[in-house]
């Protein structure tokens, strides 16, 4: 399965603002040589070795992430967790494919804005020749989504939607083409889901809006089931240990707590979703460096440590 990001921010989109380009900018004006100038080739070279987060940015979206499987019999299928304005992205880019997805199965964490504020905007969700599965542990499923689009909080109601939509209401596991998705209720304001998908042995873990406790990292059956061996977690790592602190019971983690979580299940690769909205890319590559000297500090083997960023692509 290939999982792919359109949005990795929490809490409110977040574009980057004029001064921060500028700054960009200005850095890279100080490092350049005359000698990076001479060609084409010289050039290159010269941006290949800035930075990443002088050179690029880890996006501004809230929460969307795709994932799509190398199987013919779903070619035009594609799963998607959760509508933060990353989906927006994801319509348009679908829409440019030479093959076009006619199916779209999405798997809600929870109905926080920032988590569900894209889908009005999913340019797909307005072709009558597409059928979208939406799927959530939550009753009242379609009412919770329909309430965002009524008047006077936006033009349009959800009928305008003209694809196929079918509102699922789940409480175990869901089967798609014998790729199982299960569900695990996390600690969030309000409640969150995390999901797991299991194609072939291989598992894929979607764990945003979290504020890992300790029940998380007892080694139940419930909690081995769920997170034990995963191959990649997205999750939760928004604060850094002192945020953390203060900001106790507002429902996100610390990168520290994620990284001892990933260490705790064995799970082989980590990716650290939903950036707080006041970091910018220095900052968050920053943290990212940080988590890997906690690695290193605590002596944890087997993890791979990763920064969420916009149209990051992980295949496992």
């Amino acid at each position: 399965m290939t999982v792919h990001f359109w949005g990795v921010r929490g809490s409110i989109p977040t574009p980057a603002s004029p001064s921060r380009i500028k700054s960009k900018i200005s850095s890279i004006i100080e490092q350049i040589t005359p000698e990076d100038l001479e060609s084409a080739e010289s050039r290159e070279r010269f941006l290949a070795g800035l930075p990443p987060w002088l050179f690029g940015t880890v996006g501004g979206n809230s929460p969307c992430i795709s994932v799509t499987f190398n199987d013919s019999k779903l070619a035009d299928e594609c799963l998607i967790f959760d509508c933060g304005s990353g989906i927006r992205e994801l319509g348009n880019a679908k829409a440019g494919d030479r093959k076009k997805i006619s199916h779209y199965h999405i798997f809600l964490s929870h109905f926080h804005w920032d988590h569900i504020q894209g889908l009005p905007f999913f340019a797909p969700g307005y072709n009558p020749k597409v059928k979208i599965d939406f799927y959530s542990p939550v009753a009242d499923l379609e009412r919770i989504l329909s309430d965002q689009m009524i008047n006077p909080y936006f033009p349009v109601q959800i009928s305008a939607l003209g694809s196929r939509k079918v509102f699922n209401y789940i409480e175990n596991n869901v089967n798609i083409h014998d790729r199982v998705i299960s569900m695990k209720k996390m600690n969030h304001p309000g409640g969150s889901y995390a999901y797991c998908v299991n194609e072939n042995g291989k598992r894929f873990i979607y764990a945003t809006d979290t504020e890992l406790i300790s029940g998380d990292f007892t080694k139940n059956d419930e909690n081995t089931a769920f997170f034990k061996d995963a191959d990649l977690i997205v999750i939760d790592s928004q604060y850094t240990l002192g945020e953390a602190i203060d900001k106790y019971n507002w429902g996100h983690s610390a990168f520290s707590l994620a990284v001892d979580f990933a260490a705790n299940w064995d799970i082989k690769h980590m990716v650290m979703f939903h950036h707080d909205p006041a970091y910018d890319d220095h900052k968050l590559y920053g943290i990212l460096q940080s988590a890997k000297w906690y690695l290193e500090r605590m002596n944890i083997k087997g993890i791979d440590l990763t920064l969420a960023c916009e149209g990051l692509e992980i295949t496992i």
